[in-house]
């Protein structure tokens, strides 16, 4: 068995240090990767661009005149001149000539009813008439006869011919055929106004327009029963329900609570749900004296101070009641935003525009020209545009193309 010499057996136990270099080396490595990355982690804090919460809000077309508004109150167009246009004689509608937007002219024929027998009755009535005239005319020649023959009795009693017995005679015949004349005119003057009303019940068949208008509603058709009391079972009241599109006014409710805000005569501004980018200008015409309690509100009357064939009857109106008269030019549409989203920004106003993406909404610095104060809003112009929307309160640290999140979406 072959010894191992002492020095070489303790040569193997010595630690090996150059192994363990390495170990060292990592140790010092690690706080500088700790080191990096925080630094890495601060650059990125500062440099890279963080999203900004923001709420929005939309660039709009508002008018000048808005800045005069004092209150608002909602209504409806009514004319004021509108007739349910009916008859007073009952009978068959049998002719018809308008139709709804038909326009008429005062004393137009719109309808006609069945008039037959009322005609028969005007020929019988003619008839009577005729026969009274040839009666007074033939009691008249009797009244010439009897007074011509009165004179000759007369002027032979003076020659003593006849007896006064005789002339008495002939002058009370002479009266007899006076009373015949008279009757006979009286029974003329029936037979004539009975005439007249006939021909009066002929014009109640006859349905004619009370004013210059237009047809709103056509309410019967050719073969229904007209009659005045249209509560009868399968009968019409009105032919036609008509308008006087001249007295087209705004019918708008007041709460009692801002009744001290309008008077007669002040000036408004009114827009139609069915025309919005049309304003038309007007006045308080009227207010009727007394509070609908239902509603605590009083109806003022609007009237247009031009009207537009483009307003109807029942249209719904907005009317903004105003401090002062307004002219064409308060009226034309400018750019208007919240008085929040302009800011001043190296002396010059800026607004902030959203822009979408799919990657994230950015904004955009936007410099405009800040105008008049409009109510809320304000008036702006430069390279915007209606329906852009836009940062509503910029926030301080804000700036070109940061990336925003809308609170509101």
């Amino acid at each position: 068995m072959t010894e191992v010499s002492a020095p070489s057996a303790l040569s193997k136990l010595k630690i090996d240090r150059s192994a363990q270099a390495p170990v060292r080396k990592k140790s010092r490595a690690l706080p500088l990767t700790l080191a990096a990355g925080v630094a890495l982690a601060a650059a990125a804090w500062f440099f890279v661009p963080r999203t900004l919460e923001v709420g929005s809000t939309s660039v709009v077309a508002s008018t000048p005149s808005q800045q005069y508004v004092q209150l608002t109150a909602s209504g409806y167009v009514v004319a004021q001149r509108r007739s349910a246009v009916a008859s007073k004689a009952s009978g068959r509608l049998v002719e018809l000539r308008v139709r709804e937007g038909s326009q008429v002219k005062k004393g137009e024929l719109i309808a006609r009813l069945d008039g037959s027998d009322i005609n028969a009755a005007i020929l019988g009535a003619e008839a009577a008439v005729h026969q009274a005239e040839a009666n007074v005319k033939q009691a008249q020649v009797q009244l010439i006869n009897a007074r011509a023959e009165t004179a000759r009795a007369r002027s032979l009693e003076a020659q003593g011919f006849i007896s006064p017995q005789s002339v008495e005679t002939t002058v009370s015949r002479n009266k007899a055929v006076f009373a015949q004349v008279a009757a006979a005119e009286a029974a003329l003057g029936q037979a004539r106004a009975q005439l007249k009303g006939q021909k009066v019940a002929m014009d109640y068949t006859e349905i004619r327009a009370p004013f210059d208008g237009v047809v709103l509603v056509k309410n019967a058709n050719v073969g229904d029963i007209i009659t005045p009391m249209s509560s009868a079972a399968g009968a019409q009241g009105a032919v036609v329900t008509m308008a006087d599109m001249g007295t087209l006014e705004v019918e708008a409710d007041v709460s009692e609570g801002n009744l001290s805000k309008t008077k007669v005569g002040q000036p408004v501004e009114i827009t139609l749900d069915a025309l919005p980018t049309v304003r038309f200008k007007g006045h308080v015409a009227g207010i009727v004296p007394t509070v609908d309690r239902a509603k605590a509100t009083v109806m003022t009357k609007i009237r247009f101070d031009q009207l537009d064939a483009r307003i109807l009857p029942e249209m719904s109106a907005k009317v903004s009641f105003l401090s002062q008269a307004i002219t064409d030019a308060d009226q034309q549409a400018v750019l208007a935003v919240a008085g929040s989203a302009v800011v001043t920004k190296d002396g010059q106003s800026v607004v902030y525009r959203i822009k979408p993406s799919e990657s994230g909404d950015t904004v955009e610095a936007v410099s405009v020209k800040a105008g008049r104060q409009l109510g809320e809003l304000r008036e702006v112009s430069g390279p915007i545009k209606a329906g852009d929307k836009l940062v509503a309160t910029p926030p301080a640290r804000i700036k070109d193309g940061a990336r925003v999140s809308l609170a509101n979406s």
